[in-house]
């Protein structure tokens, strides 16, 4: 077992003038100290290669599941299937007994086939067409409806197919410090309960069953997630007082991860990203990429936010959760006290969350080469659809596994490059630092991308193969038969 990164020769992180250190796990450190199962595994599988730690998920899945056990409530969990394409999680859900929560036709219809039932699906698609809205109802499936045009379509298809279908009404427009929530998604509370209210308790909707209400905020505050939750409540009190049997409430996903070891580090990053926008010292990103950040130099002031996942929280997980649960309302009754006395459910839809330190992704160095501008530029065989989401960079450190580590180490800086015909296709844009060139074949891996960073906006741009994925129960990785075994290859 290699306990510390450090311990491993040829192995290097990343240096910078402001570091992001990762969070890592045992079975990430034995996989790079295992130059053995790296060879083996990419002379079998083509570059990108993202690898699966499936005892992680379950571990999160567990620690979720703590919570709802500490505050006596009734939970259920259902995996953001969005988060991360690859089936063998759909399967490992199932099996551990969560949920699955599905956005598009093939999600669903996978997770079905996959022996997903009733209780363990939720379809919660922003766009639901005909097809779509007949395999939910078909197989009994709650389905988040978002807007009267659907309220209307399913309780049509429904009455097609002579049966009942499950829904559950999505709120937005929640009221926070006096500050309405936009949300493009939902009801609004203000303008849309009394119709709501109206049409279930006239049963305008005959083959509608009215099963749960579900919200799903933007952003990562666990006040407005507590509010949020309050108001639902109440308004799931006034449904139940005209005859509605609410059995859930459904607070969805966003529960913030933890990416990064420091604080300090994070908070010097920002600090310092600023500081290279006024000039005050050399740029710390490709050239001097603000992330979000730009100068106005008519005022002399930085203007923007931060358009990156807040890579540091302290409180995350199932912690965030249970400080989402244990908000109080004015008369002094938590989100859970008020859950226990209406007898409701409460489920959660986590992606990223769940697959905290479950994934890393791997990809071989191609070439080196010196740009215009003086700057080292090392291409991976990978592109910038392989790590990306809707974050503009990927702030955590990533990993040199060297073949031959150089004797006379002479520190470069260096960007990473990918494969697209695109100027902006710079994987990081953070400039980092290695102890030595890296040479073709040498091995870069970034950690923790299971959530959204390896699938989320994976394409097949110039025909260029999608990601190989494989999954391992092991935490030692050495080159035998039986881990051959336990690592199945997914093509996406």
């Amino acid at each position: 077992m290699i306990e510390n990164i450090s311990e491993i020769k040829n192995v290097c992180k990343a240096k910078s003038d402001t570091p992001l250190t990762p969070k890592m796990s045992e079975w990430m450190n034995n996989i790079m100290g295992s130059s053995e199962v790296l060879e083996s595994l990419f002379e079998k599988y083509d570059s990108p290669i993202n690898v699966h730690h499936l005892p992680s998920f379950r571990d999160n899945i567990k620690d979720f599941q703590d919570v709802f056990n500490r505050l006596e409530l009734k939970g259920q969990i259902y995996f953001a299937r969005k988060a991360n394409k690859c089936t063998r999680l759909v399967k490992e859900a199932l099996e551990f007994g969560i949920g699955v929560d599905t956005a598009s036709y093939t999600e669903l219809n996978q997770s079905l086939l996959l022996g997903g039932n009733p209780d363990k699906l939720v379809l919660t698609a922003a766009v639901k067409n005909r097809k779509l809205m007949q395999l939910a109802i078909t197989n009994q499936v709650v389905m988040v409806i978002d807007n009267l045009d659907e309220l209307q379509m399913a309780n049509q298809i429904a009455g097609e197919l002579n049966q009942k279908c499950n829904v559950a009404i999505r709120l937005s427009g929640f009221k926070v410090g006096g500050e309405k929530l936009y949300s493009r998604f939902g009801f609004d509370i203000e303008r849309d309960i009394f119709s709501l209210k109206m049409w279930f308790s006239n049963n305008d909707f005959p083959n509608l069953m009215l099963r749960g209400i579900h919200f799903h905020l933007d952003g990562y505050s666990i006040r407005q997630r507590g509010e949020a939750a309050q108001q639902t409540l109440q308004i799931i009190k006034e449904f139940r007082q005209q005859g509605n049997v609410i059995e859930f409430m459904d607070i969805g996903g966003g529960i913030l991860m933890n990416y990064l070891e420091s604080e300090n580090e994070w908070n010097a990053f920002q600090y310092n990203l600023r500081s290279s926008l006024y000039g005050n010292q050399k740029e710390i990103t490709f050239r001097n990429d603000g992330l979000g950040f730009h100068l106005d130099e008519e005022a002399k002031t930085i203007r923007g936010n931060l358009r990156t996942y807040p890579y540091y929280n302290s409180v995350n997980g199932p912690e965030f959760l249970e400080n989402v649960l244990q908000y109080k309302n004015s008369e002094g009754k938590s989100v859970a006290d008020i859950l226990k006395e209406l007898n409701l459910e409460v489920r959660i839809e986590p992606g990223r969350s769940l697959l905290n330190q479950v994934g890393i992704t791997m990809a071989k160095v191609i070439h080196r080469k010196i740009d215009a501008n003086d700057n080292w530029l090392v291409g991976l065989e990978m592109n910038m659809s392989h790590l990306k989401s809707s974050s503009a960079d990927y702030l955590v450190d990533p990993f040199l596994v060297y073949k031959n580590l150089p004797k006379e180490r002479e520190e470069v800086q260096l960007y990473f490059t990918g494969a697209y015909c695109l100027e902006q296709d710079v994987l990081l844009k953070r400039a980092l630092k290695f102890p030595g060139l890296p040479s073709q074949g040498d091995v870069v891996i970034f950690v923790n991308t299971a959530g959204y960073m390896m699938h989320f906006y994976e394409t097949q741009s110039h025909l260029i193969n999608l990601s190989t994925n494989i999954f391992t129960y092991q935490s030692e990785f050495q080159m035998t038969d039986e881990f051959k075994e336990d690592i199945e290859p997914e093509k996406k």
